[in-house]
């Protein structure tokens, strides 16, 4: 009989990493800092589906971005009963979706909102370091609130999670800022930006060429260093600004001012999707190569009313989270590995019940203790405590359980009491001296 045929080992798709221990530890940390920041602003956590219609993103983003045109995972599902079948697609970045929800729920009918999300996006690209086909973000969206004063506590916000995760203006990160001004103020920007390529058509690259009549302000961001001199000589948008724009950019340049924030007015800079209006804004690093972009933003008062709700303001931003903690690795910002309070060590199975019952008051009054599996040698098991990084080892011996005892040693130096290299402690009563291995 023929040895039946081994089936070929699976592997995740390209550029969709599993995030395994210990690196998960460094992203709840990350998670942790961030909410912390965000929840004293006064934000809230929304939810929203991986799946939304396709339309959602080519009414939201725009037709003519590289997003829509060329990145996202779009798809008909199975046609139902009546042969009709939805056009769907992975969520390639979320603020349409919080708005989508924000409209369909009437949440934004009585009061503006503050709200924060973490989740994973999709874009199909070629994976680099940085850059992956899913990726995840933490964003930030405050929605109907119309004032320079929002857009500057959303900058505000940002500057203070940088900072606060280790971060130092200047050295490690830098803040531009810049402002798209409204759509007729675009508009006339527009004509004058075309003009300006069109006599340069022979030095556009192929992306360039093709954005040129479908979203010349992408071209100013191009990263080839032959179109660098071309675009610096473009037309400015900050000089087709109205009296009404300025004012708001203005207002959010004094409240940073006062506050300290550094920034660089960058009249490049313009986003990568065509909802921007007024106010935008990168935290960007020279850190990261060419993945330069740790955090992103600004205004879009009019994606609201675009996705059919009413005309409303917003303000939010976005920071890719593998991206973060790339630029914290190589800044030498390492949070601590967790590491349990205690590892008991049980080298018999007599008293076993006993000792779980002991163990689970331990945890219910907040010590986190690792139980090591079936027995094995002392020896063994006191490596096992070692490398866990507990502080205290617990040792279940027969001796001891059968007097109701546990002996504690404290595996690291100065976690001793009285200077004892080992104590014992009453099993029936562990929640009572637990506070002594957590405030150790």
């Amino acid at each position: 009989m023929s040895e039946p045929k081994k089936l070929p080992q699976l592997q995740a798709v390209k550029g969709m990493n599993d995030i395994l221990p210990p690196d998960s530890a460094r992203w709840e940390w990350l998670e942790a800092q961030m909410r912390s920041v965000l929840q004293r602003y006064g934000y809230q956590n929304v939810r929203t589906p991986i799946v939304e219609p396709t339309a959602l993103f080519v009414r939201g983003i725009g037709e003519v971005t590289d997003i829509v045109e060329k990145e996202m995972y779009a798809f008909e599902d199975r046609a139902d009963k009546h042969g009709q079948a939805e056009h769907l697609a992975l969520r390639p970045e979320m603020t349409a979706g919080v708005v989508r929800a924000m409209i369909e729920h009437s949440f934004l009918r009585d009061s503006g909102r503050r709200l924060y999300y973490f989740g994973p996006m999709f874009r199909r690209e070629k994976p680099q370091k940085g850059r992956y086909r899913q990726f995840h973000q933490m964003g930030v969206e405050a929605l109907g609130f119309a004032g320079p004063d929002v857009d500057a506590e959303v900058i505000l916000m940002g500057s203070r999670l940088l900072r606060e995760l280790g971060l130092k203006d200047g050295e490690h990160v830098s803040l531009e800022l810049n402002c798209l001004g409204e759509a007729a103020e675009r508009r006339a920007h527009r004509e004058a930006l075309i003009a300006h390529l069109e006599a340069h058509k022979d030095l556009l690259d192929e992306d360039s060429q093709r954005r040129l009549y479908t979203n010349p302000l992408r071209v100013l961001d191009t990263k080839n260093p032959a179109l660098q001199e071309m675009a610096n000589a473009a037309p400015q948008l900050l000089d087709f600004l109205g009296e009404a724009s300025l004012a708001h950019f203005n207002g959010v340049r004094a409240i940073l001012d006062a506050a300290g924030v550094a920034y660089r007015i960058n009249p490049r800079l313009v986003r990568g999707l065509d909802y921007y209006n007024l106010t935008v804004f990168e935290w960007v690093t020279d850190k990261l190569g060419s993945q330069g972009t740790v955090c992103g933003g600004g205004r879009y008062d009019g994606l609201i009313e675009q996705l059919g709700g009413k005309a409303t303001p917003a303000v939010g931003f976005g920071m890719g989270m593998e991206r973060m903690l790339l630029l914290l690795e190589e800044v030498g910002v390492a949070p601590a590995a967790p590491t349990p309070h205690a590892y008991a060590i049980v080298p018999s199975a007599n008293g076993l019940a006993q000792v779980m019952v002991a163990l689970e008051a331990l945890r219910g009054a907040g010590v986190s203790v690792v139980l090591h599996p079936g027995q094995s040698s002392m020896k063994s098991q006191f490596k096992k405590a070692d490398a866990s990084g507990a502080a205290f080892a617990l040792i279940f011996g027969e001796d001891e359980v059968a007097r109701g005892e546990v002996a504690v040693k404290p595996l690291r130096q100065g976690m001793q009491p009285e200077g004892a290299a080992q104590y014992t402690r009453s099993i029936s009563s562990a929640a009572d001296w637990a506070a002594e291995l957590l405030n150790a």
